[in-house]
């Protein structure tokens, strides 16, 4: 449910009856159910990144790959049903989870989508519709006729001519199964109210995280009629060139941690250097001198030995800076690579990189950026920043060589709706920052910001946030909310050392 910073590294709907029954019957356990004209089986929703399974049921819509070609190739949308006991008013207008990326699978993320909707599940279905191109949802995965995974060697230098060749081979591999221009978000949402036609339903709830944000607004603008409540959390506004801010936000993340460790006495005096200048310092040496690096592997706790360069430290930093947990070790972990032993930061990278792995499918992310984002990034001039503009021409540096579609004209223009938006943020957001839904917020006389402090990106379940969200499904009403309860959370003390911080 993130934007990707994998560039770091090396990153029509289909009209039903009306008639059709939105509450289905409640089956015997185990057995189908039908919910409109969908048929629902039981399935078992699981993710390598999860630590648990979701039980669930599953059902797939056939929808056109492309809108204007009915008869063409078809498409199934995976979809997946958590639902409510209840047989109330809530079963009317089901919450739609939207994932993040470009590039993320709803139904993977269920564990996580679970324990932050728990309460609004009280009461309400949750639906998850893997994305077009995404998940089971035809994935425009990077993988030959056989299924074979291409091969990419994340240890190569990252640059746009590696990405570009890449990128050629994975759209060759995609040709027969796939026609790349139609995996935008325009196509999407059309998805989205396919489903919801499908379903039975006249108006649902949608709750959208980073990417997911985009998707939320692109369909509150077109489908008003439908839309009861809107949840964004990570919030980019509709004019933002995705990947192309990547620089100014993270400089500004890592200066906010900078300056919570100058607040904190045990952690000024423990690190003197600040985490900036730190950071700056260990990416100068590696720039000069990419160094061989023995490590223990924290997968499988085997010794290795890897090539650590300036970019490995960015795209840890970077990685860290979604979550306040673990952009906690960040100053321990540069102290030590200033005195030359890498080992520390070798093994976090190859641990974060893991964890990453998998989450955001490629081939769709080119879809969208490259359609939607790409030809509206403007290069700054190169300043005094940690990252300069090279990270945006890998982010995009696929997008001469994808089959690439179209957006609406009207596609960057703000959501301006009566319709409830509760926008959510995190302190120390490095992608999304808080500023950015301020901008949005401007259009929604209905809306609120609520800021979680301490917090990075994607703030759902934080703290008491899961008892407010369903609060606000409730009321649809955001400036009503008591938020005070999320007073309470703080952000994660900086490590003095690799035994924690001091009390």
């Amino acid at each position: 449910m993130r934007l990707s910073c994998r560039p770091l590294a090396t990153s029509a709907a289909l009209l039903l009856l009306a008639a059709c029954q939105a509450t289905p019957d409640a089956p015997p356990e185990g057995a189908e159910r039908q919910y409109g004209t969908l048929t629902f089986k039981p399935c078992t929703l699981t993710s390598a990144q999860a630590s648990n399974n979701v039980e669930a049921e599953c059902a797939t819509l056939q929808v056109p790959e492309n809108p204007d070609a009915p008869t063409g190739r078809k498409i199934g949308l995976n979809i997946a049903l958590l639902d409510t006991a209840n047989e109330g008013e809530g079963k009317q207008d089901p919450v739609f989870f939207l994932a993040g990326g470009p590039g993320q699978s709803a139904t993977q993320v269920a564990a996580i989508i679970n324990q932050s909707l728990r309460d609004v599940r009280k009461k309400r279905d949750i639906i998850l519709v893997d994305q077009r191109g995404t998940g089971k949802s035809n994935p425009l995965s990077c993988v030959d006729a056989d299924g074979k995974e291409l091969s990419f060697d994340e240890n190569a230098a990252a640059t746009p001519e590696v990405i570009a060749e890449f990128a050629t081979r994975c759209a060759a591999a995609v040709a027969d199964r796939a026609d790349t221009r139609f995996y935008t978000t325009t196509q999407a949402i059309g998805d989205l109210d396919a489903v919801r036609a499908a379903l039975g339903v006249d108006k649902i709830n949608l709750v959208g995280g980073s990417y997911g944000t985009r998707v939320a607004q692109q369909y509150a603008a077109r489908f008003p009629q439908h839309t009861r409540a809107v949840v964004i959390d990570g919030v980019a506004p509709n004019d933002l060139a995705v990947g192309g801010d990547f620089a100014n936000t993270f400089e500004s993340a890592i200066e906010l941690q900078s300056a919570q460790c100058r607040k904190d006495a045990a952690c000024a005096k423990r690190f003197p250097v600040d985490t900036r200048t730190q950071l700056r310092n260990v990416m100068t040496t590696l720039a000069k001198a990419p160094v061989e690096v023995e490590y223990r592997d924290p997968g499988t706790a085997a010794v290795r030995r890897d090539p650590i360069s300036a970019n490995t430290v960015t795209s840890l930093a970077f990685m860290f800076s979604y979550m306040p947990e673990l952009s906690s070790l960040l100053p321990v972990v540069l102290d030590e690579a200033a005195q030359g032993r890498y080992a520390p930061l070798m093994s976090l990278n190859s641990l974060a990189t893991r964890n990453m792995a998998g989450q955001m499918n490629q081939g769709m992310q080119w879809s969208v950026i490259c359609a939607e984002d790409a030809d509206r990034y403007q290069e700054a001039p190169a300043g005094d920043r940690l990252l300069g503009p090279e990270v945006a021409r890998m982010f995009f540096a696929a997008c001469p060589v994808w089959n690439v579609g179209t957006r609406p004209k009207n596609f960057t223009e703000p959501l301006s709706t009566d319709v409830p938006v509760l926008l959510l943020s995190g302190e120390f957001d490095p992608v999304t920052p808080p500023r950015y839904a301020e901008q949005v917020l401007k259009h929604l006389p209905n809306g609120r910001h609520i800021v979680a402090k301490g917090q990075g990106h994607g703030t759902l379940g934080a703290g008491c946030m899961p008892r407010l969200l369903a609060q606000f499904m409730d009321k649809a009403d955001a400036k009503a909310l008591d938020a005070s309860c999320l007073d309470t959370l703080t952000a994660v003390p900086a490590f003095t050392s690799f035994n924690g911080w001091e009390p």
